[in-house]
């Protein structure tokens, strides 16, 4: 039986540094089964540093990282490197750098809603559906903990909505633990449990409601920011503290 409040990756007081430049410096976060933790934040604030360092392919100079034995990670980056020239399927785009079985592709595709773009070139999909498409390439193989850079880089606002809802489908249907970076925040607040505010190191962290009443998050943001937010509930056995700790309901 699988442990819902099982910690799946925890960073301690992690720091980065390059050319003698904090890129990230006193990060701590727990990401847990079952829950969507959103790490917002301008441009270079270390959002995709803290990224790669869950992810176990950056080493801090500082800090401590916990990885759970054997966790299964999938991660859909920012950007990926690919030749639009190329006739390139998708059903062939979904096997490039690993073999999987077919009925697993199939699958992914239609928890995606994307089954119907099986046969279609990758060049003419719309952002929305690469998007959904690059989702099911990830969660092809169910992973424990799903890393999405920037997901809705190309998608507009229609597509915002639905792309969030399936954030939280996947969540549901497989399980696992999601860390989504963005800077984008029109919606990025609705789909997530735990949110946790970068510039370079933490300015605050807490629930959705809680962050978003923070005065370092105005700060960076402005009071514009909370216009039109409608607010995720997503309902555990346990709550988190405001250091990013958890404790259970008793």
């Amino acid at each position: 039986m699988v442990n819902q409040n099982q910690i799946l990756v925890e960073l301690n007081k992690v720091s980065v540094i390059k050319q003698k430049k904090w890129l990230i410096k006193d990060i701590s976060l727990k990401v847990i089964r079952g829950e969507i933790i959103t790490i917002i934040g301008p441009n270079g604030s270390g959002k995709t540093t803290t990224a790669k360092v869950a992810l176990g392919i950056v080493k801090p100079d500082h800090g401590d990282v916990k990885i759970l034995e054997n966790l299964n990670i999938s991660y859909v980056p920012q950007k990926i490197m690919i030749d639009w020239t190329l006739p390139l399927k998708v059903k062939h785009f979904m096997r490039l750098t690993k073999k999987i079985d077919n009925n697993k592709i199939l699958n992914a595709l239609k928890l995606t809603e994307t089954e119907n773009l099986y046969n279609n070139e990758v060049r003419t999909l719309s952002g929305g559906e690469f998007q959904k498409v690059m989702l099911a390439r990830a969660i092809s193989k169910k992973p424990d903990l799903l890393i999405l850079d920037e997901p809705l880089e190309g998608v507009d606002y229609h597509g915002e909505t639905l792309l969030y809802n399936l954030i939280k489908k996947i969540r549901d249907e497989i399980n696992c633990g999601i860390i989504l970076i963005s800077h984008n925040l029109h919606m990025v607040m609705a789909a997530t449990d735990y949110v946790i505010c970068l510039n370079n190191h933490v300015c605050c962290s807490g629930t959705p409601n809680t962050v978003t009443q923070n005065k370092e998050y105005l700060s960076l943001f402005g009071p514009r920011s909370l216009d039109s937010k409608s607010f995720y509930t997503h309902k555990h056995n346990h709550v988190h503290n405001d250091d990013g700790s958890f404790r259970d309901i008793v």
